[in-house]
């Protein structure tokens, strides 16, 4: 007899995106040379909750059959007491599941963003680290179909356009690393994973931030999304996640089109002209501008959709107004026909 199927689901999910990781490897940039060298290594990060005990047991039980390590690495936030024993007994339960290297990372959480944004960049410089230092060839991450859903409709309520509607990339990183992150489980939903911790005698930490209302996330988990359910009826999460993939196909679309667009609208001297941004479509409009703007250096996460829209009046609405002030001490000003963007 076979594996539980909630088992059988999250192991199918697992070795479908270490067979990319193998083709990436082979076929991508760093090509043969990765693929002859000693095996490659995947690290799970690991907190402890079913999601990413799940997605450890799995990863630890597929690795080995493709010749691929498994690792894992679990990150003390230090935002509650006794964090530091939990973080140890999340590497003994990696350690008894034969994954190897193992190891706990601490941080220290800032305040930019809010706790839920500064705990979220605290965590994936960490993972960043460690990976780099241990030469893994991906981190996996234990985000569900629930998470996906939560991401969208977080988005939805912050009007920031359709790149926020894609809630997370199945594949996803920084520079020089676009490949590093996977998330084998955006198809599953939690219910299953937490199913597959159960049937395996796995054992789970829940996590009390993700019952805490102070936290968004959380409110949204526990209310917000049961509302829209009993109001639209079941499938609600399962339509999200549909149209997280749809909105990340466009906005991946418009991207590229604005990529291309941008050098057309450039003059000699690389300053953008605001009659050819005038003709361009507004979609794509904003999308020149934003990148013109955080290539001025504004930070991405800190730039939101109220500022592109008052960037885009010095182009569509100009009646003589001043520099728009930007995060990052960036400043966005039409002189002469042209839109100057710098730091002030």
């Amino acid at each position: 007899m076979g594996p539980h199927p909630a088992v059988a689901a999250i192991r199918l999910a697992v070795r479908r995106v270490l067979h990319d990781v193998l083709t990436d490897l082979t076929h991508g940039p760093a090509g043969p040379r990765a693929a002859a060298g000693a095996p490659p290594l995947v690290l799970v990060a690991c907190s402890g909750g079913a999601d990413s005990m799940a997605l450890a047991s799995a990863l630890a039980f597929e690795a080995p059959k493709l010749g691929i390590r498994a690792g894992g690495i679990t990150i003390d936030h230090g935002l509650q007491a006794g964090s530091d024993l939990r973080a140890a007994e999340v590497v003994s339960r990696m350690t008894a599941l034969r994954l190897d290297p193992v190891e706990s990372v601490a941080v220290r959480v800032g305040r930019d963003g809010g706790p839920e944004a500064a705990a979220r960049d605290a965590r994936y410089a960490a993972l960043d680290e460690a990976a780099d230092r241990l030469g893994a060839a991906a981190v996996l991450l234990g985000h569900t179909r629930d998470d996906q859903a939560e991401t969208v409709l977080l988005g939805l309520a912050r009007g920031s356009g359709i790149r926020s509607l894609s809630g997370m990339a199945e594949v996803s990183g920084g520079p020089g690393r676009t490949h590093r992150y996977r998330r084998p489980f955006l198809q599953v939903d939690r219910q299953t994973a937490r199913k597959a911790c159960m049937v395996q005698s796995l054992p789970v930490w829940d996590d009390p931030h993700n019952i805490d209302p102070a936290y968004t996330r959380s409110r949204l988990r526990h209310e917000g999304l049961p509302a829209l359910e009993k109001a639209l009826g079941k499938g609600v999460v399962e339509a999200l996640a549909r149209t997280a993939q749809l909105s990340r196909d466009d906005a991946d679309a418009l991207d590229a089109w604005a990529a291309e667009a941008e050098a057309g609208v450039r003059d000699e001297d690389g300053r953008l002209e605001c009659a050819k941004l005038y003709a361009l479509p507004p979609a794509v409009r904003r999308r020149v501008l934003r990148r013109a703007v955080v290539a001025a250096g504004s930070p991405a996460g800190s730039l939101f959709a109220r500022h592109i829209e008052e960037v885009d009046r010095l182009i569509t609405g100009w009646r003589g107004q001043g520099a728009i002030n930007l995060p990052g001490r960036v400043e966005a000003q039409r002189q002469g026909g042209r839109l100057v963007i710098r730091q002030g």
